[in-house]
């Protein structure tokens, strides 16, 4: 009995021996090969693995002025794991000139993997950004009393003019999307924010280098591993060129200080984007250093909303613009021709239906009624489309290929502008209506469409678009911002041409029209001597006063630029559309202002509006 009772000792004495080992062997094999924890802290001791960033990509404008390069700056990175007790936090924020409140709350926010998931105690994470030349030099003197805190020396945006903020953008520490969306970015990655910088990132970003340094037993750095063996070098970001003229984009700012609204100037043989303003607007610089948060926060606040960029965020009615696009649809169509004439009794009067008009002649046929901007000319122009049924069918069909038409001519939907945040506006089609009213509708009840107003909303980009597109006699190419792009093409969309569904004989029409605008209609301010202006104005109803829109294009037979303006609560087109969009021309036809435009810029500049801020 106790032979076996010995013997069963033995087999339990020997399981659990064997047990032990086999916790052992399964322990050692997590840590050694499964888990790569003590390879890091092994690395971490001997490597020093410092990421070397590219130079981003220097900004021109079309005539290689440079509007955004590049400025030293340095980074304060920390490796949490080689944080010694012995570290002097106060000395440390002494240097740093920061609280030993903001350390702990910094450390704490480095190691919390919500708010920054690439965290690892083994790697350098940033600890704090953008330090000064002074600021450097006062860490760098003390730097070796601080072990795992390193320097790194990268390099900041720095904006030649204060102008063209929201248009080119701005570059800020990236966020854990930013991370999760793309491998390139590490915490403490810089990437850009808004405009050019955004949609030109990868660009302008370059490719990372990494340096591999050799530390000894006591962190210190010995130099490179192996001669920099398994270095690799920075490649630097491209170069962009714009399409933007910096001394034009300048008026353009100075001409809306005061005014809400937007200038937008398209070169329309190759659709680049000559000027983009958006009023109000801020300094670009603002956004640079450790105050970018604070300064960014103000403007979010600021109720006329200068974060917004108008020229293709905006969406408004495009008044009597549009018109343009009506007699181009109605003549392609057949339902008017050249001779075609419409009675205005001070406006379109039908059926108990009233649009008001100003005083003309009466009637008139189509060049005159562009020229004068006739409301009751293309109510009467659209009516007769959509109760065509011998030639559509139905109202929904008529509708519909109104709405074609509409699109062809790059309304309704994006441009495709390389910026990010373009709207596409509002052009309503059969479907809409019979959704809105319950298929109880007619041609009457959507009358106000043809001349800019009811559902109808484009931006600026697109109103511009249209001047660029009737300066063409029928195309146009996608607008774009960027020119060219360093050893680069660019892509194949802005450079291709897109022809609308009117026809070339209605297009000289029209633009025959918006000449007799400049020259004894609406638009008469605009005139000059040594070239010919084309243009249309454009007074958009609104519930507080109306906006003030100008379209135009010039020289007429030799177009150099085509342009839109709108200001909000302007009054009528003639009042500051007409005259902020001749200057604009003149200044980039001649190269300069007049003394006598100098003085009328001057006046305009001048010209506050008083706003509400409900509902901006």
């Amino acid at each position: 009995m106790k032979d076996y009772e010995l013997h069963k000792r033995q087999y339990v004495v020997a399981g659990v021996a064997i047990a032990i080992v086999a916790i052992y062997i399964v322990r050692l094999f997590t840590l050694q090969i499964m888990s790569d924890d003590y390879k890091k802290n092994a690395d971490s001791n001997a490597f020093l693995k410092k990421v070397e960033f590219p130079s981003r990509g220097n900004i021109y404008d079309r005539n290689n002025n440079i509007l955004v390069y590049n400025q030293p700056s340095y980074d304060i990175m920390v490796i949490v794991n080689e944080q010694r007790s012995r570290l002097d936090t106060l000395e440390l924020c002494k240097a740093l000139n920061i609280t030993r409140e903001y350390f702990v709350k910094r450390m704490k926010d480095i190691q919390d993997r919500s708010k920054n998931p690439g965290y690892s105690s083994f790697t350098q994470q940033l600890f704090m950004s953008q330090l000064s030349d002074q600021e450097f030099s006062v860490f760098q003197e003390k730097a070796y009393k601080f072990p795992g805190f390193y320097i790194q020396r990268r390099s900041i945006r720095q904006y030649e003019y204060p102008n063209a903020a929201l248009l080119l953008g701005d570059v800020a520490e990236v966020s854990p999307a930013d991370i999760e969306e793309d491998d390139y970015y590490q915490p403490g990655d810089y990437i850009g924010k808004i405009g050019i910088e955004r949609s030109y990132e990868k660009e302008l970003r370059g490719i990372k280098g990494t340096q591999i340094l050799l530390r000894d037993n006591y962190g210190r750095i010995q130099g490179s591993y192996r001669n920099g063996e398994f270095n690799t070098k920075p490649v630097p970001g491209k170069a962009l060129v714009l399409g933007i003229d910096i001394k034009l984009q300048q008026l353009g700012e100075r001409l809306l200080e005061g005014k809400l609204g937007s200038i937008v100037a398209i070169e329309p043989a190759t659709g680049e984007v000559l000027c983009m303003v958006s009023s109000p607007s801020y300094d670009p610089r603002m956004m640079i250093g450790r105050q970018r948060g604070k300064n960014h926060m103000a403007l979010q606040k600021d109720p006329l909303r200068p974060l917004l960029n108008r020229a293709i965020m905006g969406q408004y009615p495009p008044g009597s613009t549009f018109k343009t696009s009506q007699a181009l649809t109605f003549l392609t169509e057949e339902i008017i021709d050249s001779t075609t004439r419409y009675p205005c009794h001070r406006g379109f009067v039908t059926r108990g239906m009233h649009v008001g008009c100003h005083g003309h002649p009466s009637p008139l046929n189509l060049i005159p009624a562009i020229g004068t901007s006739c409301n009751g000319f293309f109510c009467w122009g659209l009516y007769h489309m959509l109760n065509n049924k011998e030639k559509y069918g139905t109202l929904q069909a008529a509708m519909d290929v109104w709405r074609d038409y509409m699109v062809s001519m790059g309304f309704g939907y994006k441009l495709g502008i390389d910026l990010p945040g373009e709207k596409r506006g509002m052009i309503p089609n059969g479907t809409y209506y019979d959704k809105a009213f319950k298929r109880n509708w007619n041609a009457l009840g959507v009358i106000s469409i043809s001349i800019g107003q009811g559902e109808v909303t484009l931006t600026p980009l697109q109103i511009a678009n249209l001047g660029a597109t009737i300066a063409n006699r029928g195309w146009y190419i996608t607008p774009h911002v960027v020119k060219s792009i360093e050893d680069q093409p660019i892509d194949t969309l802005y450079q291709k041409k897109k022809y609308t569904m009117a026809s070339r004989q209605a297009y000289d029409l029209v633009v025959r029209g918006m000449r007799r605008a400049v020259t004894g209609g609406t638009c008469r301010s605009a005139n000059r001597r040594d070239y010919e202006v084309c243009g249309k104005t454009g007074t958009a109803q609104n519930r507080g006063r109306d906006h003030s829109v100008f379209m135009g294009f010039a020289p007429m037979k030799d177009p150099q630029i085509a342009i839109a303006v709108y200001v909000e609560n302007g009054g009528f087109g003639a009042t500051f559309g007409v005259p902020i969009g001749s200057l604009m021309m003149e200044q980039y036809i001649k190269g300069e202002l007049s003394e006598g435009s100098k003085r009328q810029a001057a006046r305009i500049q001048s010209q506050h509006i008083k706003y509400g801020t409900k509902d901006r």
